[in-house]
């Protein structure tokens, strides 16, 4: 009996040290120095490129993960190496069909980003300052997926963790747009496409950096920089290649596989360039097709939500899920389009793409045309019209004094006390260092700008004119899409209100990557993904990014 006990004690007294030994030691995230790192950046031969500084002043990464702090404790680098296999670079479809067979769970899946995360974002020599808030719930939502979880999750977002641009209303994170005078914008109403996404069974996960202000505050200033999150950095080359902006961090993240797939906004480029510069799928849809409620604009002429995911399915998948009409937005459409049904077809049967004349001086995109000749796509070769942008400025100028006001009386927190433009140039004034070390040019042109409202309306129709003539050529060659590199056309296609979808094309000699732009005609986003899948399966271009596999 004596025996027995001791034996009964030394049991419990190993599982116990067992305990203790499966318990990580927690990954402390540290400021370094970044003296020497900024003083290297000062020889990049992109201007917007010198930095003045790579790391938050505002945000405290240790705070950001402390709800997490315990469940971490016992997820292991050996937890992570055997989910690796499962979820890095998998699209929603596999991922969906691991948790059905039981080999994942949703709450192994957010766990395993969390720790990613942290793993990255806490190594001096790997961080993209990509983060700003994480959702200090997602765990328990997770769980809750799990404990319900839907027969046919296939192809839809449920359980799916996803990241959105901090300049998206959500009901638990603050909603800053990169800026200090935001930082206490809390407890607001989620945005209407975040209310759709929750709906569906998406996983918040967090907030992500982007340009502050939607890259329409400083001039010059580099991209993906904001006074809250600091500098984001480009996984295929921190501090080499720029990010994109406006939606830096949607890209980044996304690239580097902290989440299923992020959210962005584009009012001229913001989702079209970080996708592309982070070899990722992004689509801007026309306006009207996705709501703008709750999400802090720079023109209700051209702002536009849009997802930004690893593969053209994903796109798909997350478009449906923030789908719906919403009185509350002027632009919002009643549609009835399934982004996604019965699934794609990958041939180019009848497809007729054009292409532009200028760009085949560029060797990627020379080499592409030829592949997608080769698979059947019938090419017309095209000599673009030249066009006027003038006024461009002037429109975002006008639109931005009276869009942000709008934003911030009916969907910013009711503590916020800036009213206007105005306000926030003279709050940044107060601490210039801190909250404007680029400056504020952009923000002093809006005040400075006396243009009225019946003149603004002339600009808009001007604009749009020029746009649709350039790419009247859809229509009179009957194409099923203009073939453009990166952001090249993105203004373009703003103006016109056409739709557009990047795919990844390649990678220079460098390394940065490059990719292909598809411009469809309004409200084309199902044709273009559908063409864009098929580019994708003939190509398949995207690779993860050395340092962050």
């Amino acid at each position: 009996m004596k025996k027995l006990l001791y034996l009964t004690f030394f049991s419990s007294l190993i599982a116990g040290c067992q305990y203790i030994n499966e318990q990580q030691i927690p990954i402390v995230f540290k400021k370094y120095s970044e003296a020497t790192a900024i003083q290297k950046q000062q020889n990049h031969e992109n201007k917007r490129m010198q930095f003045k500084l790579f790391q938050s002043k505002y945000i405290d990464m240790n705070k950001v993960f402390k709800p997490f702090e315990k469940e971490l404790s016992y997820f292991s680098e050996e937890n992570y190496a055997a989910l690796k296999p499962l979820i890095l670079e998998q699209d929603i479809p596999t991922l969906q069909k691991h948790v059905k067979t039981g080999r994942l769970s949703y709450e192994k899946l957010t766990l395993f980003y969390l720790y990613r995360i942290r793993k990255f974002e806490s190594d001096s020599l790997k961080s993209l300052n990509s983060i700003i808030s994480l959702n200090p719930t997602i765990l328990e939502e997770a769980r809750a997926r799990d404990k319900n979880k839907k027969i046919n999750a296939e192809f839809t977002i449920y359980g799916m963790p996803v990241l959105l641009k901090d300049n998206i209303n959500t009901k638990d994170m603050p909603t800053t747009a990169g800026a200090i005078a935001l930082v206490e914008n809390k407890n607001t109403q989620d945005a209407f496409i975040v209310q759709k996404l929750r709906d569906r069974g998406a996983l918040i996960l967090g907030k992500v950096n982007l340009s502050e202000w939607a890259y329409f505050f400083c001039s010059g200033c580099p991209l993906g920089y904001s006074a809250v999150g600091g500098q984001t950095l480009n996984p295929y080359g921190r501090g080499i290649f720029e990010t994109g902006g406006s939606s830096a961090g949607s890209g980044v993240t996304i690239a580097a596989n902290f989440a299923v797939a992020a959210v962005g906004t584009e009012t001229s480029g913001s989702i079209t360039s970080p996708s592309s510069l982070n070899s990722i799928v992004g689509l801007k849809p026309t306006i009207g097709v996705l709501s703008r409620t709750g999400i802090v604009p720079i023109s209700s002429t051209l702002d536009t939500p849009g997802p930004m995911t690893k593969s053209v399915i994903d796109n798909a998948i997350l478009i449906n899920a923030m789908r719906g009409f919403d009185k509350r937005d002027t632009a919002s459409k009643k549609m009835e389009q399934d982004y996604f049904q019965n699934g794609f077809n990958s041939n180019f049967k009848g497809i007729k793409l054009g292409v532009l004349k200028p760009l085949l001086s560029d060797s990627i995109y020379q080499t592409t045309i030829g592949k997608l000749k080769k698979a059947g796509v019938v090419i017309v070769e095209i000599i673009p019209l030249e066009i006027s942008f003038d006024g461009f400025i002037t429109l975002l100028n006008i639109d931005m004094k009276y869009d942000l006001p709008s934003y911030l009386s009916k969907n910013a927190a009711k503590n916020i006390s800036i009213t206007s433009v105005a306000d926030i140039v003279l709050f940044n004034s107060q601490d210039s260092i801190l909250r404007a070390p680029y400056g504020q040019q952009l923000f002093d042109a809006i005040l400075a700008d006396n243009t009225t409202l019946g003149e603004l309306e002339l600009i808009k129709s001007k604009l749009r004119r020029e746009g649709e003539k350039y790419l009247q050529v859809l229509k009179d060659e009957k194409l099923d899409a203009i073939l453009s590199i990166n952001n090249y056309h993105s203004g373009i296609a703003a103006v016109a209100k056409h739709p557009t979808l990047t795919v990844p094309m390649g990678y220079r000699e460098s390394g940065e990557p490059a990719s292909l732009t598809f411009i469809g005609a309004p409200f084309s986003e199902r044709k273009l993904l559908e063409i864009g899948y098929g580019f994708e399966q003939l190509t398949k271009a995207r690779k993860l990014p050395k340092n962050y596999q």
